[in-house]
């Protein structure tokens, strides 16, 4: 219920009528690298569904950072996993909002991303520029995971810079939705 209020009340900041159901949390879940080295940041997670089968698959609160926008989601949050850091920001202004909360880990490349934002609310060049500072801030090879109910990827890939992968649709999600992984384009050069 309070996942729905806050959607009626800010739909292109929620993004989704409903939290993410446990096929779509588990997707995403899976997408991430716990055996990579680095925190693992979470993008709007909300009510914490992506969070639960985060921790689910062994990946421990310590190193979950959560960037969540909305304040009473953020409450909740802290409640629902203490030992996690979450971060009342923007994720859209990922690197400002990372800038202080990484502290002695700053120098420490990502090991994931799990994102839950409504990329699609949001003009094409803003979705390009934010999958572009997530993947600047993760180690190389890691991935920036990223669900949508839409055919198409939020970002196409783009040569040379990022590749994107796929899911299969989660057809028992409402509505049903993909998980795309994006990665950096292996450096030919290296």
């Amino acid at each position: 219920m309070r996942f729905f209020r806050s959607w009626v009340e800010s739909p292109l900041k929620t993004g989704a009528v409903s939290p993410s159901g446990p096929a779509l949390a588990a997707m995403m879940a899976r997408h991430a690298e716990p055996d990579r080295e680095g925190p693992i940041v979470e993008l709007g997670p909300g009510t914490g569904v992506v969070t639960a089968a985060l921790a689910k698959r062994g990946i421990p609160l310590r190193r979950l950072i959560l960037v969540e926008f909305n304040p009473a989601f953020c409450k909740l949050l802290r409640t629902r996993f203490p030992g996690a850091t979450v971060i009342e920001g923007d994720a859209y202004a990922l690197g400002d909002t990372l800038k202080g909360a990484l502290g002695d880990r700053a120098e420490r490349p990502l090991a994931s991303i799990v994102s839950s934002l409504p990329l699609f609310s949001r003009p094409p060049a803003a979705r390009r520029e934010m999958v572009d500072i997530g993947l600047s801030l993760l180690a190389p090879g890691a991935p920036f995971v990223q669900f949508s109910y839409a055919l198409v990827p939020p970002v196409p890939p783009q040569s040379g810079r990022f590749d994107v992968d796929k899911s299969s649709w989660i057809v028992n999600n409402f509505p049903p939705a993909r998980v795309w992984i994006y990665r950096r384009s292996e450096d030919p050069a290296a």
